[in-house]
C-alpha cells in the first residue's frame, strides 16, 4: 500500500468535499474543555482508565499495525469489542491506533485493521500513513480519522493538507514544539489539535527517527517498536550488565544499578574525552501540569497521556491526577477558583516518571 496510489485514487467527489478548507485563515474559536485521552495496553488498563476519568482511551491490535507492538500487550478482536462496550456504557470513546506505515510488500494487515476498527465500533482511527488514511476514507467514510503524531505534522499547513486530502478530524502534535509554537499553530489551524501532557519523551520528531534502524535494521515506523525484543541482549558479568541493541553496546549497568529498557537515544556513551554519560537524551518524563491553563487558553482539544506499554497501575494513577488537574484548570478558566499544581499531583506522578524526574520538554526552552 504505497502512499501515492491510494491518494491518487480519491475520486472527484472526495476532492470537492475537502476543497472548502482552502479558504482564508480561520477565526480563533473559544476554548473548550480538553478531552483526556489515556493509554490502554490491555483490557484491565482500559477499565482502570475509564474508572479514573478518561474521556477517551486509545489502543492497538496485536500486530505490526500499531507502534507499541510488544508481546503481551494490545488487543484481540474479542477484547476490543469488550473494551468498546465498557467505554460506551460509560459515555467514553475508544480510539484505535493504526500508526505504523504499511508494508509495501503486503498492505493486507493495514486494510484488515481498518475494517476491524469499523466492525468493532472504534470511535476513530489514529493513522500516520497517508495510504492508510486514503484507504480508510474511501472504504469507511463515516469512520473519523485522527492524524497520528508519527505523521510528523508540525505546522498548520501540513495539518491543512491532511484535512483537505483525507478529511482528518484531529491532529496529534509531535513533542518538539514550544508552547508559543503550539499557540501560533492552533490560532491558524482549522483542525482540532491534541498534545501530549505526560509520559516518556522522544528526542526526535516522531516518525523521523533513524536510530533504531541503524542498530537493528528495523524502523519503529514499520516494526512498531524502537527496540525490537529480538534485538535486545543483556550480557551479565562480575562488573555488572551490558545492554546491547542489535549488537551495539548502548549501556553498562554496575551491580545493583537500576536499568531501563534499552533504546539508543537513552544509552550512555563515551564521547571524546568525556566520561560515560547520556549523550542524546536523559531518561525523564514530560509533565505539563504547570502549563495546563496556557494549553486550555490556546484551544488545545485534547491532552494525551503516553504509555500503552506501561502497567495498568500507571494508567490508573496518572489518569486520576490528570482528571483532577483538567477539571481544576477548566474551573479556573471559567472563573470558578484559581488553578495551581497540587503537591499531591506531583507526588502521584513522580513514582511513574521515567528516571524519576519531570521536564517541560520542548514546551519551555529557556536557552533560546
Amino acid at each position: 500500500m504505497r502512499a501515492a496510489a491510494p491518494a491518487a485514487a480519491l475520486d472527484a467527489a472526495d476532492r470537492l468535499q475537502a476543497a472548502p478548507a482552502a479558504a482564508a485563515l480561520p477565526m480563533t474559536a473559544a476554548p473548550t474543555k480538553p478531552e483526556l485521552v489515556c493509554p490502554a495496553g490491555s483490557l484491565r488498563a482500559l477499565q482502570l482508565a475509564v474508572d479514573a476519568g478518561a474521556d477517551a482511551v486509545y489502543l492497538g491490535l496485536k500486530d505490526a499495525t500499531n507502534a507499541r507492538n510488544f508481546a503481551g500487550l494490545n488487543f484481540d478482536d474479542a477484547q476490543v469489542r469488550e473494551g468498546v462496550a465498557l467505554a460506551h456504557a460509560r459515555g467514553r470513546r475508544v480510539l484505535m491506533a493504526l500508526n505504523t506505515f504499511a508494508d509495501a510488500r503486503d498492505e493486507t494487515p493495514w486494510r484488515r485493521a481498518v475494517d476491524r476498527a469499523a466492525e468493532l465500533g472504534a470511535d476513530a482511527l489514529i493513522v500516520a500513513d497517508s495510504a492508510v488514511l486514503a484507504d480508510a476514507r474511501r472504504r469507511h467514510p463515516g469512520l473519523p480519522l485522527h492524524l497520528s503524531v508519527q505523521a510528523s505534522a508540525t505546522n498548520h499547513e501540513a495539518i491543512r493538507y491532511y484535512r483537505e486530502r483525507y478529511g482528518i478530524q484531529r491532529a496529534v502534535l509531535p513533542r518538539v514544539l514550544t508552547l508559543q509554537q503550539v499557540q501560533q499553530l492552533i490560532a491558524r489551524c482549522e483542525t482540532p489539535v491534541e498534545v501530549f501532557g505526560f509520559g516518556s519523551l522522544c528526542v526526535m520528531v516522531e516518525g523521523r527517527c533513524h536510530l533504531s534502524s541503524y542498530a537493528t535494521g528495523q524502523s519503529p515506523n514499520t516494526a512498531g517498536v524502537c527496540s525490537p525484543p529480538a534485538a535486545v541482549r543483556w550480557d551479565e558479568a562480575a562488573d555488572g550488565v551490558r545492554a546491547r541493541l542489535g549488537g551495539v553496546l548502548i549501556d553498562h549497568y554496575r551491580p545493583g544499578e537500576p536499568r531501563g529498557y534499552p533504546t539508543l537515544c537513552k544509552g550512555r556513551f563515551e564521547v571524546g574525552d568525556l566520561a560515560r554519560d547520556y549523550a542524546l537524551e536523559e531518561p525523564t518524563s514530560l509533565n505539563t501540569l504547570a502549563l495546563l491553563p496556557q494549553l486550555i487558553q490556546a484551544g488545545v482539544a485534547a491532552i494525551k497521556i503516553e504509555g500503552r506499554q506501561r502497567s495498568p497501575a500507571y494508567v490508573a494513577e496518572v489518569t486520576k491526577v490528570w482528571r483532577a488537574a483538567i477539571d481544576s484548570a477548566w474551573a479556573a478558566h471559567e472563573g470558578r477558583g484559581r488553578y495551581s499544581v497540587q503537591p499531591a499531583w506531583d507526588t502521584g506522578l513522580a513514582r511513574w516518571a521515567e528516571g524519576q524526574q519531570h521536564t517541560l520538554g520542548a514546551y519551555d526552552r529557556p536557552w533560546r
